[in-house]
């Protein structure tokens, strides 16, 4: 008889490269897991190049790179992986290639907001952001469902270095996306503001989702579930990790 899995074993990766953040959003993924009594093991990835934190369309782009790298890397015996990075650069390209089922953080994030409310918000930092997560939700098929994008000006890095400092930032922010904006929810996204929702939620009068939970559920929710990766031809590369080359070569 086929001896039963006791636990999930989850890869979770951070495409940018900053190792306080990955373990960041670790910690509060193993947090979460924990308090819904499911056994797991989370395992974080780092990127192995790249901006320290994504905010421009070149970081991201890079990014896409880095997570396919780790993806590569460390896919091995997990069950899920989660992309640990709110905008999910790279998510179809993981998802395209990885032989087990691929969430991203703001992809789980608005499809669960979705749920709880007509009018999504998203409050992030960085003010390039904006028309980046505009985009992504255009190709989630969802823009009708967003009643607006709110930056604050420091980045997801500077906030992670002093969360304190950003919070009254963030709070005003999520308050103007619900009596401005008109949104019934709000997103509050970005790795490196892992657990400040709870925190921000009593200054603010509609619902406020932590990216990073939100993402967590979703991957909860699809690993196990049989892998969609597509029938690609074998691709021969020049340049690439080993592992990343074999990857695409279908070894």
């Amino acid at each position: 008889m086929r001896e039963e899995k006791l636990s999930l074993r989850i890869l979770l990766i951070n495409p940018n490269t900053t190792p306080a953040v990955t373990e960041q959003a670790a910690v509060h993924v193993r947090h979460i897991f924990h308090r819904r009594l499911i056994p797991a093991e989370v395992v974080p990835a780092t990127g192995r190049f790249g901006a320290r934190y994504i905010a421009s369309r070149a970081a991201a782009a890079i990014a896409g790179h880095a997570a396919l790298d780790a993806l590569a890397a460390h896919v091995g015996g997990c069950d899920a992986v989660y992309l640990a990075c709110f905008g999910d650069p790279g998510l179809l390209a993981l998802k395209e290639v990885s032989p087990v089922p691929v969430v991203g953080m703001a992809e789980g994030a608005f499809h669960l907001a979705c749920t709880r409310g007509r009018r999504v918000g998203i409050v992030t930092g960085g003010v390039l952001w904006k028309p980046m997560l505009t985009e992504f939700v255009a190709m989630l098929g969802l823009s009708e469902r967003l009643a607006g994008i709110r930056t604050v000006a420091p980045t997801g890095g500077e906030i992670a270095r002093d969360p304190d400092a950003a919070l009254g930032r963030l709070a005003a922010a999520c308050r103007d996306c619900a009596e401005i904006d008109g949104a019934d929810v709000v997103v509050l996204g970005g790795a490196a503001l892992a657990g400040l929702a709870e925190r921000v939620q009593p200054q603010v009068d509609v619902p406020v989702i932590c990216s990073v939970e939100a993402g967590a559920r979703a991957v909860m929710a699809a690993a196990g579930l049989a892998g969609a990766r597509s029938s690609l031809p074998p691709t021969e590369s020049v340049g690439l990790s080993e592992e990343l080359a074999r990857l695409l070569r279908g070894d």
